[in-house]
């Protein structure tokens, strides 16, 4: 009994040890990008070794992918809590939304997600292994749009299209609120927009389902 109990204290302070690095890291990434980061300016800001760090991730990748994989779950828990309507329809806007307003929030997720931090509109990747691993998980969070599109008549190649379609209009609806641009417009307001846009992609399913 003793011995789980100290079990189970060191996983404790394993973990807390942990979420220090990435809350670090995370800093350390906003500050400097993905490529200029380096483990020991990580190891320094979280107040540890850069050995030390290595008993936890093998490389900054390794790092940056547990960020960015804690925020996909974290988006998939938004959606799945948001899927709580009856027709396919409504859960195809309530995740549509969940979506926008999980990002909305968190703008630095999205930044994270599009690794954007000091790196510009670009492609990034963290290697064959890890990209696998963080797409997954990606996907998880857009199956619940995705089923609800094949529900409402679409094939799954059409239902991949539209979500594809929706996550490029939240992208560019977020940004241009996040920067202010839609001000320019009147201050137009980026959530209504984006539910219209989704009352507009279900009002179009059966003509473009098939």
């Amino acid at each position: 009994m003793a011995e789980a109990s100290r079990a189970g204290r060191r996983d404790e302070i394993a973990e807390a040890k942990r979420a220090m690095i990435l809350r670090a890291a995370r800093t350390i990434f906003e500050e400097d990008g993905v490529e200029a980061a380096n483990i020991r300016a990580i190891a320094t800001a979280a107040g540890y070794t850069p050995g030390a760090l290595y008993a936890y991730f093998p490389s900054k990748e390794h790092i940056y992918a547990a960020l960015l994989g804690e925020s996909l779950e974290r988006l998939s828990d938004a959606v799945a809590a948001a899927m709580t309507e009856d027709s396919p329809a409504q859960r195809f806007r309530a995740a549509g939304l969940a979506f926008f307003d999980f990002y909305d929030t968190n703008p630095r997720d999205l930044d994270l997600g599009f690794y954007l931090f000091r790196g510009g509109i670009r492609p990034h990747g963290l290697g064959a292994e890890l990209n696998a691993g963080l797409n997954a998980a990606m996907l998880r969070g857009l199956a619940p749009v995705v089923t609800a599109l094949i529900e409402l008549g679409a094939t799954e190649s059409r239902a991949r299209e539209i979500t594809a379609d929706m996550l490029a209009h939240l992208s560019g609806l977020l940004l241009l609120a996040h920067t202010k641009r839609l001000a320019l417009l009147g201050g137009a307001d980026a959530r209504r927009m984006m539910g219209d846009y989704l009352d507009l992609r279900i009002d179009a399913l059966p003509a473009g389902s098939d």
